[in-house]
This record gives C-alpha cells, sequence and structure tokens, in this order.
C-alpha cells in the first residue's frame, strides 16, 4: 500500500500518456476511490506534464 510522499514511477497514465516511464510522489495517504475514479494522486511528475 502506498503513503503520502512514496516516490512512485507511473507505469500508465490514461490523462497524459507522456508520464509513463517518469516518477513523481504520492499527494493523498488515501486510497484511491470514486472520486479520483480509483487513481492516485501524484505530484511532481514533470514542469510539461501535469
Amino acid at each position: 500500500m502506498f503513503q503520502a510522499g512514496d516516490e512512485v514511477r507511473i507505469v500508465h497514465c490514461e490523462d497524459d500518456p507522456r508520464a509513463v516511464g517518469r516518477t513523481g510522489r504520492i499527494v493523498d495517504g488515501v486510497p484511491p476511490g470514486p472520486l479520483t475514479g480509483g487513481r492516485w494522486t501524484v505530484n511532481g511528475v514533470g514542469l510539461l506534464i501535469r
């Protein structure tokens, strides 16, 4: 299980495929649910990719 602040490598991103292969940090320690569409919130992926 991930926790807030964990560094992760993105392996799939429907919102922006350019994020795949990049690393970022988990923003919220709450597991994904209906509000986020089952997705984790990751920050720090890159300046041009948000």
